[in-house]
């Protein structure tokens, strides 16, 4: 039986964890950046980690529909093991939603800037979408919307994975931790 994730899930896992954690700081301090020449090298910092976090995501997503993760233990109530599926939808959504919103933001900008992931791959405009300042604040609203749930989410997340550990002494945090073994 399987009892821990694989390393490629455990790697895509943590690598897009702290690409989000960089991605929600770095956003927020962007933002904060008002007539600094920096600001516009930090847009498109952001817009290329985006991407990548996309891309990854997409790729976890897929993994994880043709890998199945360890069971969650028979003695974690029901309600409990509702609110891990859940949340597990909740961090896929807003995992591939939130570069979703972004790229429709940029794409719908009446302005237009050429996205360059890392000053190297042009990255081309979301297909089918208008150029409206309109229907650049919609999305704007919802990738900050979406950046902020995901953030509560993880806090969530990460306080339930504690509580599992050091409450209820199970094995749910050891599946996904590297070099945390399962208890006995």
């Amino acid at each position: 039986m399987v009892t821990r994730y694989s390393k490629v899930a455990i790697t895509l896992h943590w690598l897009i964890a702290l690409l989000i954690i960089g991605q929600f700081a770095g956003g927020k301090i962007m933002m904060a950046m008002e007539g600094s020449p920096l600001k516009f090298e930090l847009f498109q910092l952001h817009k290329s980690f985006g991407i990548i976090i996309l891309l990854l995501s997409l790729l976890r997503l897929m993994w994880r529909l043709t890998h199945k993760a360890p069971p969650l233990p028979e003695t974690m109530p029901k309600h409990e093991k509702l609110a891990a599926k859940i949340s597990h939808i909740g961090f896929y959504g807003l995992m591939i939603g939130i570069p979703l919103a972004g790229w429709a933001m940029v794409s719908a900008a009446p302005i237009r800037i050429t996205t360059k992931i890392f000053k190297v791959v042009k990255w081309p405009d979301m297909p089918f979408i208008a150029r409206s300042e309109n229907l650049e604040k919609t999305f704007s609203q919802t990738h900050e919307i979406m950046s902020t749930l995901i953030i509560v989410l993880l806090l969530i997340h990460i306080g339930a994975a504690f509580k599992h550990h050091f409450k209820d002494k199970d094995d749910v945090m050891t599946r996904m931790v590297p070099r945390l073994k399962p208890k006995a």
